[in-house]
């Protein structure tokens, strides 16, 4: 008995630090995304899977990467078994393949017009037995068909295993002619730059060590209930991108037994896709899978079980996999979605005509030309905003000011994403005369006639303020503010 209650307390704390884990992910963020530079891709499963987004969603994804995965819709006219493990994938195979995207265009899937404008990559080692060069070559192939007509293709690099490729140490990676868990390398090779480079050019010299900040571990419950998916995903969302400026996309897709649930955040962090996004404006999306032990039909391959969190390449959940409706291309195309769904920031201009006008000894009425779009404004007296609320007009009188004094008002126009850029300063004085200071010690300001002594003690002039002992110790700032008046205090 004393054994069973351990045995569901122990339970009952998992499943506390399940939902504790579950509550402290966020939701994946809206952010200002050019929906022209979206692109995805993935290894091994998730190599398969971003060749299935592209070709689904070819009017979405301008960019794909495989590194060793295999052509659309293999494993839903043959057992899976035919397109890995290096199997030839003959001309019939192909054929039946290219049916499926022909019958689908435009309806189950993008038209297929869209591929051919596709910036396509592709990587396979020649150690790689897991997948092999002989269905990347189908991929290839396939491509060529459907109007791609240049693809950046590493085919066989030497002593590679089924690994992504990267060209760095970190802690945990397997060995490069190895295919072990992580399934990440030293290569010698900079994988997540030639995709991405391959995506979108040149790129900026990559940051070795994104801030921790920038790593979001957000709700993917909201976008799917798929038993192979995870309850949370990842994305990198770099600084600029999360201030606002309009950033690209790409989607990153573990492979088999490369989940967080497998291997931790080493996918996320350890591949080199973030190095790179960090100082390029490009937001990383990591979607996750994860264990399903439940055997399930297959398109063409029997009742399959999913241990190794593959994405779905085979069919588990529907015959529809490879489609725009297929469960998992839906979930991660709504996803990608919501990220790009940021509205652009209304870049309001600095208003015009700002100037003064109305000066008394202790006010400045400051004026200028609407703007179109603002919400109200903001008004600064020398660098400090001096308004408590945004001004819905287009003027604002300036109070607390000092007699006969120079200042400086800039105003900016405010909307929902807050202050936009200042005009330059216009500049005002008040009437009356300036207000003059003077530090010096209690005994030369009595005698220089600003106070007087009594009881051995100084005071000010008219105002009377205790200004502490008459002697030549004590030093005091007088401001005079009349004839033969003055104050302690400080002049501006």
């Amino acid at each position: 008995m004393r054994s069973i209650r351990l045995k569901r307390l122990i339970a009952a704390v998992a499943l506390g630090g399940a939902a504790a884990a579950t509550q402290a992910a966020s939701p994946l963020p809206r952010l200002n995304v050019d929906k022209t530079q979206i692109s995805v891709s993935g290894l091994s499963a998730g190599g398969f899977m971003a060749n299935q987004l592209g070709y689904a969603y070819s009017g979405t994804f301008m960019g794909v990467g495989i590194f060793a995965g295999g052509p659309y819709m293999c494993a839903g006219h043959s057992n899976y078994t035919s397109c890995m493990y290096n199997a030839t994938i003959t001309s019939s195979m192909r054929s039946a393949m290219q049916a499926s995207i022909d019958n689908w265009s435009g309806a189950h899937i993008d038209p297929k017009a869209h591929v051919a404008n596709q910036r396509v990559f592709l990587f396979v080692g020649n150690s790689d037995t897991t997948v092999g060069p002989n269905p990347m070559d189908a991929v290839h192939a396939q491509y060529q068909h459907n109007g791609v007509r240049r693809t950046a293709r590493v085919r066989g690099r030497n002593s590679t295993a089924h690994v992504f490729p990267t060209d760095f140490d970190a802690t945990g990676n397997n060995a490069c002619n190895s295919t072990a868990s992580p399934y990440i390398a030293n290569c010698g090779y900079d994988g997540a730059k030639a995709v991405l480079s391959r995506i979108y050019g040149t790129l900026q010299p990559r940051n070795d060590a994104p801030a921790g900040a920038n790593y979001i571990e957000f709700d993917q419950t909201a976008f799917t209930n798929n038993p192979g998916m995870a309850s949370t995903g990842w994305v990198y969302v770099p600084a600029n991108c999360a201030a606002g400026a309009q950033c690209r996309l790409h989607v990153a897709l573990h492979g088999c037994q490369q989940s967080t649930g497998h291997i931790g955040d080493r996918f996320v962090k350890n591949t080199g896709y973030t190095r790179w996004a960090d100082t390029n404006n490009i937001i990383v999306l990591f979607p996750q899978a994860k264990t399903d032990n439940t055997p399930r039909n297959t398109a063409a391959s029997g009742m399959l079980p999913n241990p190794n969190a593959c994405w779905d390449w085979v069919g588990w959940y529907g015959s529809n996999f490879a489609q725009k409706t297929g469960t998992q291309a839906a979930a991660i195309k709504a996803m990608v979605d919501h990220v790009a769904s940021a509205r652009p920031r209304l870049r309001l201009p600095a208003p015009t005509g700002v100037q003064t006008s109305g000066a008394t000894s202790s006010s400045m009425v400051i004026s200028w030309a609407a703007v179109q779009g603002a919400a109200g404004y903001n008004v600064y007296r020398d660098g400090t905003k001096v308004n408590a609320t945004a001004v819905s007009g287009t003027s604002y009188t300036d109070n607390g000011l000092s007699p006969g004094t120079t200042y400086q008002w800039t105003v900016r126009a405010v909307n929902a994403q807050g202050p936009r850029p200042a005009v330059g300063p216009a500049t005002g004085t008040t009437t009356g005369t300036a207000a003059v200071c003077f530090t010096s010690s209690n005994y030369a300001h009595v005698s220089a006639g600003r106070a007087y002594v009594s009881m051995g003690y100084t005071y000010a002039n008219a105002s009377h303020q205790n200004m502490g002992l008459w002697n030549v110790f004590v030093t005091t700032t007088l401001k005079q503010t009349g004839p033969n008046y003055y104050v302690i205090g400080t002049c501006p």
